[in-house]
């Protein structure tokens, strides 16, 4: 399917080809939350942590006497029911990653890309370059687009310029090709890439 690249300055500078299998691929919801659901597993650290019984430190000496102060039975001061004893069933340290196919992973990218094309959010761009590098001309830009809400995508590299411009704007991401991801696609009311991120996202899902 053929789509214009615009400039900066949101200008048509000519047309180009996008795959079919790529950025027209059947869009899979199923796919998606499952991909979803994987990124947002392997974010979380799974460092939480609490005392079992075994771990508490404390005396091990029975806390009173078994009969005659009128109080209920206790064998030690570490079980679950007792002030500063340990935790039953509490959260330990574990991993929170889930196994996902990498041809499962690669179908939920290509349906992400393919939904935004099919709902006009995709906008491809010949490059992003800022050479003055101030936050305060690439909101211009932004405004004359009209993007409010967008993931840029570039190449291998981002430019230095724009990237320093970028980084103070709010509901603004931008990422290299390699780090083009389903979570940060969807979060994002437009997905622009630059002519270089198309060939390089090609040759990643092809």
């Amino acid at each position: 399917m053929k789509t214009q690249v615009i400039s900066l300055e949101n200008k048509k500078v000519g047309d180009i080809d996008l795959d079919d299998a790529i950025f027209g691929a059947p869009v899979r919801k199923d796919i998606i939350a499952r991909m979803v659901n994987w990124q947002l597993a392997k974010r979380r650290a799974g460092t939480h942590k609490v005392k079992g019984r075994s771990e508490v430190s404390a005396t091990k000496a029975k806390p009173f006497n078994q009969k005659g102060s009128g109080r209920a039975r206790q064998g030690t001061r570490v079980a679950p029911q007792m002030r500063g004893g340990g935790v039953v069933f509490g959260p330990a340290v574990r991993t929170h990653n889930i196994k996902l196919p990498k041809k499962v992973r690669q179908l939920a990218l290509k349906s992400a890309l393919s939904e935004k094309q099919a709902d006009g959010n995709l906008v491809v761009i010949d490059k992003l370059e800022l050479k003055s590098g101030k936050t305060k001309d690439l909101s211009q830009k932004f405004e004359t687009l009209g993007w409010g809400s967008a993931l840029v995508i570039d190449g291998a590299d981002i430019d230095v310029g724009f990237a320093r411009a970028a980084n103070n704007i709010i509901g603004l991401d931008f990422l290299p090709s390699m780090g083009a991801n389903v979570y940060d696609i969807l979060r994002r009311d437009k997905l622009v890439l630059t002519k270089d991120a198309v060939e390089k996202l090609v040759e990643r899902l092809k």
